[in-house]
């Protein structure tokens, strides 16, 4: 072992692969490289307890799969995976990547499974997901947990509050990292590594740089330690990227969640249920556009472009319970007034919407499990499914914000997850998963479960493609 400056920090000798980061996409590098006998590194620039990114909030992972089983509830093949895809990114993604990932995320299950991972049916209200995405009992840090217990096990090393804040490479050949602990520096060599640490999401002064005025308004679902550091360092290295850094993993969540770290408990799936209005009162899109899981990732967007970045969702007793529970009460009024002045809209116009919608709900059976063409007719903006009228008390109301779960601006990687240069060329040492390379399959929206499985599949070829390196 190699002791850093002033005795503080023990490092491994004589390591083959260092993985920057510490979620799904890391532990799955650097489980695979171990397994090819390599000698692993895992720099987690959390602490120990909040350890896994992004990761430790997630729910379920997305895959395709030939028939139903203990997990899923019927079959979910290349074809339809790809098209629900397309749809939520409006046709902006990559289909030879997004087909190679969905074809390669086929056992990403098994493989869990086998490493530690449970998991459990999809609990009631879960977006209709129980036929495409499997569910992790015990929630996304059960899986990292799991993840961990693995890597101990297998003699991986990982040193936490450990922030990889620049790399050593020349000509596309990494040859070490330069990390700061415990407020020293020092600098850690390794044959190979991989790049894993997530977007930049929580880089404030960097969402400020994309989005101007706006990122003020957005929280961050996830973790404050995915600040973009190894996608700036190679940046700065010559590195390609693709990806819009205007786009990213948006939701509608809980008005009232922290600045950071609220998790997927803040998101809100009621909208399909009742009317979303802007802070004047008035409708702004069709909530009933299409299910959930294909349209929740775009309200975020929309809520951060209305003024003031907030809205507020309406529904009735009817719909209460229809979907997940949310991590904070709604608000509750025996009359649309009364919730108004709750939520602090003008009552006088939230009425009139109520109002006017109720007027042009047509008769219809109403589905909560699928498009059922309950509509409006004769409003500026429709709704074009599960349109009840809002006229059973108690109704209820939930503050909207717009919540970014990671970046899209990522560095391009080929098919063995090598880190291309601008030219094109792949660096010779360097491998990048996860968030950090999301926008090499999509551009825009989000597809439940996707994350996970993007960080999955590149996670595995990043940790055999390193380990080959020695």
């Amino acid at each position: 072992m190699n002791i850093s400056p002033k005795k503080t920090t023990i490092v491994p000798r004589d390591i083959d692969v260092l993985v920057v980061g510490g979620g799904n996409a890391a532990m799955c590098a650097a489980i695979t490289a171990r397994e090819l006998g390599a000698n692993v590194l895992v720099l987690e620039s959390s602490p120990k307890e909040v350890r896994g990114g992004n990761s430790q909030h997630t729910r379920n992972l997305r895959h395709i799969h030939k028939a139903a089983d203990n997990i899923f509830s019927g079959p979910y093949l290349e074809d339809e995976c790809y098209k629900d895809l397309h749809g939520v990114a409006k046709g902006n993604c990559d289909e030879e990547m997004a087909r190679f990932v969905i074809r390669e995320g086929e056992d990403a299950s098994a493989w869990m499974y086998e490493r530690g991972v449970r998991f459990q049916p999809a609990m009631r209200g879960t977006l209709h997901l129980s036929r495409t995405n499997a569910f992790f009992r015990g929630g996304g840090k059960a899986l990292i947990n799991a993840y961990y217990a693995t890597a101990e096990k297998m003699g991986i090393h990982v040193l936490y509050d450990a922030e990889a804040i620049g790399l050593d490479v020349s000509n596309g050949y990494f040859t070490s990292a330069r990390v700061k602990r415990m407020g020293y520096e020092f600098s850690v060599g390794a044959r190979s590594v991989v790049l894993a640490s997530g977007g930049y999401q929580g880089n404030l002064e960097w969402l400020r740089e994309s989005w101007g005025p706006v990122a003020e308004n957005v929280l961050i679902r996830g973790t404050p330690y995915d600040r973009g550091a190894m996608l700036k360092a190679m940046m700065e290295h010559g590195a390609k990227t693709v990806g819009d850094p205007t786009q990213g993993h948006f939701v509608a969540i809980d008005g009232r969640a922290p600045k950071f770290d609220g998790g997927i408990v803040t998101r809100l799936d009621c909208i399909p249920y009742g009317i979303a209005v802007n802070m004047k009162g008035e409708r702004f899109y069709d909530e009933g556009e299409e299910i959930w899981p294909k349209r929740y990732a775009i309200w975020g967007r929309m809520v951060a472009q209305l003024e003031q970045s907030r809205a507020c969702v309406v529904i009735d007793a009817k719909s209460i319970d229809l979907f997940m529970p949310s991590v904070f009460p709604p608000k509750e009024a025996d009359n649309i007034r009364d919730l108004a002045v709750q939520l602090g809209l003008e009552p006088a116009a939230l009425e009139k919407t109520v109002a006017e919608f109720n007027a042009a709900v047509k008769p219809g059976n109403f589905n909560p499990d699928g498009k059922d063409g309950c509509a409006t007719e004769g409003l500026a903006i429709n709704k074009t499914n599960w349109a009840r009228r809002l006229d059973t008390p108690p109704y209820y109301g939930y503050p909207l914000a717009p919540g970014i779960t990671f970046t899209y601006l990522s560095l391009a990687i080929n098919k063995r997850t090598q880190v291309l240069m601008k030219d094109d060329t792949p660096c010779k040492n360097i491998f990048a998963a996860g968030e950090l390379t999301s926008g090499n399959v999509m551009g825009q929206g989000y597809m439940g479960g996707l994350g996970m499985t993007i960080g999955t599949v590149f996670g595995r070829i990043a940790g055999r493609e390193a380990a080959q390196c020695r």
